[in-house]
């Protein structure tokens, strides 16, 4: 089993930054790769960044630019700093960790994050 403790949400002006954390516990094997998914209300959860053991990474189209993700692999934690916050960037957003090797994958309990003046 894999637990993430995600930390670091909360509420910002527009055009302000957050950093958001993930710690990663438990049986967690040296091949994985982690991802930021997000879910708005009364949107479906999608897809914010990832980055594989490799450090190879990817975004959505929407934070480009402005959101970058990084991880400290001999903590098991990944890192999303989002800066230029919009409000359209409001939502939970989650942790997700995909064991390669087991072929199943982890989810956080979430953290909001509110983008509002």
């Amino acid at each position: 089993q894999v637990q993430l403790v995600e930390s670091g949400g909360g509420l910002v002006q527009p055009g302000g930054s957050l950093r958001l954390s993930c710690a990663a516990s438990g049986s967690i094997p040296s091949i994985y790769n982690m991802g930021w998914y997000r879910q708005a209300p009364g949107k479906q959860r999608e897809l914010v960044a990832h980055i594989t053991s490799s450090g190879s990474t990817n975004y959505a189209d929407s934070v480009k630019g402005r959101f970058t993700i990084s991880r400290d692999s001999a903590k098991n934690t990944v890192f999303l700093q989002m800066n230029s916050l919009k409000p359209e960037d409001t939502a939970v957003y989650y942790c997700n960790l995909v064991r390669i090797i087991f072929r199943d994958d982890y989810w956080g309990q979430g953290t909001q994050v509110t983008v509002s003046s």
